[in-house]
């Protein structure tokens, strides 16, 4: 569904992605780890084009697509949710779900957020609550309930844990097998936390220094001495 061959990226001309090939197919969830600087999240944002990539390709769903801009890769069905869940603060919690509608061209509409709900239901009773005064969990849902909202294919999920309570990191794990099952939705995952990268990760990946180092199954994904070694201490 997704690939990249010999990927090269950074900011400016400092490389920051030495050359990263990469797979991940329909209907996987795919984790990327490793410690904080080598490059997860730069590569995020070059598939989803907020950086451009310097050399190689990326592909996705047999198209080379390096040269489109954020809102086509949208329109193909690419989905993001960034590092620090980035809602819109000053609106309200279905503001912020009208706007995710915006990254596709057939969206969902408010009278079909019925099954957004289902996965969020603290999202119904918060509609008129401003986003910025929501708890980072619950910003960390509105999130993920937004980018669902443009009916993506993929979801590129960015440190989806990060600032949020042990209790609502299980709820974002059990949420994403879910979507990933009843949605049929792919899931490409950067994340530090070990929990649940092996709660949900079918393999992954292992980078450092701006290359992948390592291809991981979900038996060395649950071996904590083995994978230790790539994640930040």
């Amino acid at each position: 569904m997704l690939k990249t061959k010999n990927l090269v990226s950074g900011y400016g001309k400092v490389p920051i992605l030495h050359g990263v090939d990469f797979e991940i197919n329909e209907g996987e969830i795919v984790s990327i780890i490793g410690r904080n600087g080598v490059g997860k999240s730069t590569f995020m944002k070059t598939i989803i084009g907020l950086n451009s990539s310097m050399s190689g390709e990326i592909e996705y769903s047999g198209e080379i697509i390096n040269k489109k801009k954020p809102f086509e890769r949208a329109w193909l069905g690419m989905g993001y949710v960034p590092q620090g869940h980035m809602v819109f603060p000053n609106l309200t919690v279905l503001e912020n779900l009208e706007m995710g509608e915006q990254i596709s061209k057939n969206g969902s509409s408010e009278s079909n957020y019925d099954f957004i709900y289902e996965y969020f239901p603290i999202l119904r009773e918060r509609r008129t609550q401003k986003a910025g005064t929501m708890s980072g969990g619950q910003q960390a849902m509105l999130s993920i309930a937004r980018v669902l909202t443009g009916n993506p294919k993929i979801i590129l999920l960015d440190e989806p844990t990060e600032g949020v309570q042990p209790n609502i990191v299980d709820a974002i794990g059990e949420i994403i097998l879910k979507i990933n099952k009843e949605l049929g939705i792919t899931i490409l995952l950067v994340e530090q936390h070990l929990g649940l990268i092996q709660s949900v990760s079918q393999r992954g990946f292992a980078m450092d220094k701006g290359v992948i180092v390592e291809r991981l199954s979900r038996e060395q994904i649950h071996d904590y001495e083995y994978i230790k070694k790539f994640l930040a201490i």
